[in-house]
């Protein structure tokens, strides 16, 4: 392992940030934050230059972006450090490991079952000239640490932009909300300026309230940020345990791929005759309500959260066909679904016979449907955005769980499925598609559009309200 030293004070240091990339430049560092936008999870290479050393934190399982980068800039990565092992995605950490034998560092706490050199609260890393600082930060999970770099604070899936994470992944959730706090308070007490680097961004569930930002500093989020304006903390255990996201379902698959002996590469996508297990068609809404395979459930690739999509309705222990445009398509969707601990993919189909259609609704003809009483509204959003308004006499089931009310809604009466852009209503009609249970989707638009034409929406109303 890089060399290691009882941490000072973290020097300060000068970046500046060059066109719209996330590039960092003080005399010979390289600093690199790299999205998967479809996870809402971030990485970091960070690198001396003139030593030609970098690390890499918090790797995807897609690790070729990190590859790619440390070669056009001359680095070679030489360790991965993880802030803790994630729940919600599949890790890079074995890849690297098996094809590039580079050596892995995560806290003692995480019980790994792989080889790996265990990081400790006051531990300084250093690649090349370049002093990495080691913050334990337990709460999120047990060993979670967080890292000090040249004025930048990697915070893993502590503190976020706009709120914490969510502490219920790992244990229990008081114990993790009450870790958490104290984490945050420690990491509150840093410098103004230090810039804080998430490992979350929108769109994760590991946390909710994010904001759009990839970045922001630790003055900014004392100011702003929710979770870090609560000053005891029982009333932070008690925000804590209202957080309104879902449970990602392969959470115990996933944390156990991380923990486990190192994961390789899958093998080469392979082009199918005929499809193996479940059916997931990942070509646009539009292609699938044209024609479709009977049991095809529908998430396009063009889609957002691909990966966390498919956590929830497909089954974990099935093998998964992909029906796409190309084989590139396939490819991508592949990757999304290994990035999440979908591994089981037996390959794809370009050409399949499509007798099935889905026939979507505008809000224009919705209107008309309720006026008369003919369908049933499924609202598939989640309760957070329903509780801001809902379509009177619409039934909430979210997009995730309407395969468990498949029994009540095959009662023959027409089901329209809606949520705010027509995404999660395309793949809640799949779902109840290939369940037998037809559905129409608004597609083009959602409740917003309803309450656009002038239709009234009812607003939750909670206790204590006037």
């Amino acid at each position: 392992m890089p060399e290691r030293k009882v941490p000072g004070t973290a020097a300060g240091a000068h970046f500046k940030k060059a066109s719209d990339e996330r590039w960092y430049r003080h005399t010979e560092v390289l600093f690199r934050q790299l999205v998967d936008d479809d996870l809402g999870c971030a990485s970091y290479l960070i690198g001396d230059e003139a030593a030609g050393e970098a690390v890499v934190v918090d790797p995807a399982y897609a690790i070729e972006p990190y590859l790619e980068e440390a070669e056009r800039s001359g680095v070679r990565i030489g360790h991965v450090l993880e802030t803790h092992t994630h729940a919600d995605h599949v890790s890079g950490h074995g890849r690297l490991a098996l094809e590039h034998d580079v050596p892995v560092a995560i806290h003692a706490l995480a019980e790994a079952e792989f080889p790996c050199e265990p990081l400790e609260d006051g531990d300084e890393i250093r690649v090349g000239s370049i002093p990495i600082h080691v913050l334990h930060t337990p709460g999120h999970r047990p060993e979670h640490c967080c890292f000090l770099v040249e004025g930048h604070l990697l915070t893993g899936d502590s503190l976020l932009i706009g709120d914490a994470a969510r502490p219920d992944l790992a244990i229990e959730a008081t114990e993790g909300a009450e870790a958490l706090f104290h984490s945050l308070q420690r990491l509150t007490e840093l410098p103004d300026e230090t810039e804080v680097d998430p490992g979350h961004t929108g769109g994760s569930l590991c946390a909710s309230g994010l904001t759009v930002d990839k970045t922001s500093t630790i003055g900014s989020e004392r100011r702003t940020n929710h979770a870090l304006s609560i000053s005891g903390v029982q009333e932070f255990v008690a925000h804590s345990a209202s957080i309104a996201a879902p449970r990602p379902p392969t959470v115990e698959r996933v944390v156990a791929l991380n923990r486990g002996p190192f994961l390789a590469a899958q093998p080469p996508l392979a082009e199918l005759d005929a499809v193996r297990g479940q059916l997931l068609d990942v070509r646009s809404a539009g292609a699938y309500a044209s024609g479709h395979a009977a049991g095809a459930i529908n998430i396009p690739l063009d889609g957002s959260s691909v990966g966390t999509k498919a956590g929830f309705v497909l089954d974990h222990d099935e093998p998964i066909t992909v029906h796409a445009s190309s084989r590139d398509d396939a490819e991508q969707a592949a990757a999304r679904l290994y990035a999440v601990g979908l591994l089981e993919v037996a390959g794809y189909v370009l050409e399949l016979a499509s007798p099935e259609r889905l026939e979507p609704i505008g809000i224009e003809e919705l209107e008309a449907l309720l006026d008369q009483d003919a369908v049933e509204v499924l609202d598939v959003r989640e309760k957070d955005e329903r509780d801001e308004g809902y379509i009177p006499g619409s039934r909430h089931i979210p997009y995730r769980l309407v395969r468990a009310y498949r029994d009540e809604l095959a009662n023959g009466r027409p089901v329209v499925t809606i949520c705010n852009t027509g995404a999660r209503a395309g793949v809640a009609a799949s779902v109840l598609a290939a369940e037998g249970i037809p559905a129409r989707p608004v597609l083009d638009g959602g409740v917003d559009d309803w309450q656009k034409r002038g239709n009234t929406l009812t607003a939750f109303r909670r206790c204590g309200s006037g």
